[in-house]
């Protein structure tokens, strides 16, 4: 399934409107990797894990939108956008939360 971050599909017709899909995936944070995070906060500099942990949240966040999409029997999603947050568990806890967005589209 194409899927893109655009409007339109170069050299495609769009034929049929399917609706907005959306995928959530959530991931808790650990103790050792916000260890490591906060010390990156105090020296500077890139962290790394968490880095790790959004690029696959991302990645699962596209896969599930696809599999929404392909029930829907679309052959392509556009308009992607992904957003990221955070969920506040309680005052020792907090969530990763990444959200991707599209239109189902049908090709003709």
């Amino acid at each position: 399934m194409l899927v893109t971050t655009t409007d339109t599909i170069q050299n495609q017709t769009i034929k049929t409107y399917l609706g907005v899909v959306t995928a959530e995936v959530v991931y808790g944070t650990n103790v050792l990797r916000d260890f490591f995070a906060g010390i990156r906060d105090t020296i500077g500099g890139r962290t790394g894990s968490y880095e790790k942990v959004f690029e696959k949240g991302q990645q699962k966040a596209i896969d599930e939108l696809i599999q929404r999409a392909s029930r829907l029997n679309a052959d392509a999603v556009i308009g992607i956008e992904i957003d990221t947050g955070t969920i506040n568990v309680d005052d020792k806890g907090v969530l990763l939360l990444i959200t991707a967005t599209g239109t189902a589209v049908k090709l003709g």
